[in-house]
């Protein structure tokens, strides 16, 4: 009996030697991490860092946190922030946002709110805190910028991303990514301006993407500390968009040059696109020049099938624009993370 007594009592001593070295390593390294970063001329604040959970968690808050990074201009605020994981399982963590945050980007600041914001996140058992999964989810989130133009919500938002084999023979990072928003309502100036008759519903059923990219290096903390990752290869299975009687889809491979510039074909099935293309024009997205052009060509192509209201288009993209057939509709987006 005083054999298995001495060997709990000397398990448990361990384990708590664990726990603390462990929670004391946790500390310094984040600490050590927002000096880092203030060295290099960020803003990079908090008001309090402590880690509970003893024996089985380490529960990491951290509170009025402050990031800035004077090279993107982009910006975080929020009254806490916190990383939850079991002690025994490290590299598996829950990431638990406030109801309330601030982001700041060059253009605008913008109000982030919600009424719940997590995420599940798997690294890699390594210091580069690769990510191999992760899984967002929000409910009731709203984005508001300051300068009144009013908000974009969703019901509820998912986001998901899994490291998948990588490109063979390019070396290049290889993520599987998936985005789906219920319940999407766009500001109200924009409804205004897009739906002048009040035809079209107030929210938009469903946006949803399914795709995988690949980047010219793998997302890590280096991905914060240095330069974001670049995608070099986009293929879209479907990405889609239902609203009201409206359904747009797409799909496609998209290669993209080290200037962010896309090369490929996008296929777009529309149903009621008159409606769509209307709505796009009001919306500042296409010059009314180009909506004639496009229109005549989709006129063409949408009667040459078996339902005017619905058409299958498409899009080349190349040289900095996109393309129907021979026709120039418009520029290509720059497809670069700042």
């Amino acid at each position: 009996m005083r054999i298995l007594l001495a060997i709990v009592i000397t398990l448990a001593a361990a384990w708590a030697g664990y726990w603390f070295i462990g929670s004391a390593a946790m500390r310094s390294g984040l600490a050590e991490w927002f000096d880092a970063r203030r060295a290099e001329g960020w803003v990079a604040e908090y008001g309090d860092l402590s880690v509970q959970g003893f024996p089985n968690r380490f529960d990491t808050t951290l509170t009025e946190l402050e990031l800035a990074d004077p090279t993107s201009g982009l910006g975080w605020q929020a009254p806490f922030f916190q990383v939850l994981t079991l002690s025994y399982t490290p590299n598996h963590l829950i990431a638990v946002w406030p109801k309330e945050q601030q982001l700041r980007t060059p253009l605008h600041s913008y109000a982030l709110n919600n009424q719940d914001m997590r995420a599940s996140l798997v690294l890699a058992p390594s210091t580069a805190l690769a990510p191999q999964r992760i899984t967002l989810t929000a409910k009731g989130i709203a984005l508001t910028p300051d300068d009144g133009s009013g908000a974009l919500s969703a019901a509820t938002l998912r986001l998901a991303g899994e490291r998948t084999e990588d490109a063979i023979g390019t070396g290049h990072a290889r993520y599987h990514l998936g985005l789906a928003a219920d319940g999407v309502a766009l500001p109200a100036p924009i409804m205004a301006q897009i739906d002048t008759a009040g035809a079209l519903p107030r929210v938009i059923d469903t946006v949803m993407t399914d795709a995988t990219v690949d980047f010219d290096v793998p997302w890590d903390r280096s991905a914060l500390e240095e330069a974001r990752p670049q995608p070099t290869r986009i293929t879209i299975k479907n990405a889609q968009i239902r609203w009201g009687a409206m359904t747009l889809a797409a799909s496609g491979v998209l290669a993209v040059d080290l200037g962010g510039r896309p090369d490929g074909t996008l296929t777009l099935t529309a149903r009621n696109w008159r409606q769509m293309l209307d709505a796009a024009t009001r919306a500042g997205a296409l010059t009314p020049d180009m909506a004639d052009t496009t229109e005549r060509a989709l006129s063409v192509m949408s009667n040459m099938g078996q339902d005017p209201k619905s058409l299958e288009v498409p899009l080349r993209l190349a040289g900095g624009r996109i393309w129907i057939g021979p026709l120039p509709i418009g520029p290509a987006p720059i497809l670069r993370l700042r």
